[in-house]
């Protein structure tokens, strides 16, 4: 009988939570090791399922680096990277649009379909949802990788308004039609902004944002705006770890109220972040 008797107390534990994210629009950009590991991609699925049936309505874009890098090296096409981001050029750009918005985002589809929920597949380029502009890095031409300029919402209001979890990819266009990569940090970013969603989750490989990363002890919980800011210009911040802070900031300002990254390779992260008080990885919020 206890066993039953402590079932039912952690459910009345969620009981603040559902009543905080009820009704209310979340988040997740999906990658890392929980997009690769069979174990953590079934968690994910199971962790969403449950905020959907909780009331709470997901929106999941999604990266797939790991995937694309599979298929250009089947055929025998090297990747290069600057400052983080994948130079595309045209047969890249090819390639990157069929493993994202084809094989990726179905299969995240159908696996959520399989818990009997309702989700659609879109990209940026579905609806106009992402309009995107050419993206120059430190003046260098990198190919068709994009930056976001405008967010219509429209399809993804109607596909929540029914019912559906819109799963994402970060492919966009141009006015003059041309597809564009989009790093989806960036793209998850500038949706939940414009969404104005009640959280950002970003699923990633590491515990947070650390003070310093060779120590997992200085793991920093909590971060305004103000103070992220100022260890990015401190130098505290540095390398890879600056765009991801970035999009977290990004998201803040234009209105989400507060973005987490959390470590993925964490089971059932999700729900730990939504529905407990056991707080790990690191939530910026903004200062007002």
């Amino acid at each position: 009988m206890q066993k039953h008797i402590d079932k039912a107390k952690i459910l009345v534990e969620t009981l603040p939570y559902l009543r905080s994210f009820r009704n209310k629009i979340v988040v997740i950009k999906y990658g890392g090791s929980a997009m690769l590991n069979e174990t953590l991609k079934k968690q994910v699925v199971q962790d969403i399922s449950f905020m959907k049936m909780a009331g709470i309505f997901p929106v999941i874009v999604h990266g797939g680096g790991p995937e694309i890098n599979n298929f250009l090296n089947k055929i025998q096409k090297k990747s290069e990277f600057v400052e983080g981001l994948r130079v595309t050029d045209e047969e890249t750009m090819e390639v990157v649009e069929m493993t994202l918005s084809g094989k990726i985002n179905k299969e995240i589809s159908a696996n959520l379909q399989n818990q009997g929920l309702n989700a659609v597949g879109i990209s940026g380029k579905d609806g106009n949802l992402l309009i995107a502009k050419k993206k120059f890095i430190n003046g260098q031409d990198v190919g068709f990788i994009g930056e976001v300029e405008t967010v219509n919402t429209e399809l993804i209001e109607i596909l929540i308004e029914k019912d559906f979890i819109p799963v994402i990819s970060p492919v966009a266009r141009e006015m003059e039609g041309n597809s564009y990569n989009i790093n989806a940090d960036y793209a998850a970013s500038a949706i939940a902004g414009a969404l104005k969603a009640e959280k950002l989750i970003f699923l990633t490989d590491i515990e947070g944002l650390l003070k310093d990363v060779n120590d997992p002890s200085s793991l920093i919980s909590r971060i305004s705006v103000s103070e992220a800011q100022k260890l990015i210009d401190d130098k505290t911040i540095s390398g890879g770890m600056i765009p991801k802070i970035d999009c977290c900031m990004e998201a803040v300002k234009k209105g989400v109220s507060a973005v987490h990254i959390l470590d993925g390779r964490i089971e059932h992260s999700l729900l730990l972040d939504i529905f407990t008080d056991k707080g790990f990885g690191t939530l910026v919020y903004n200062d007002n």
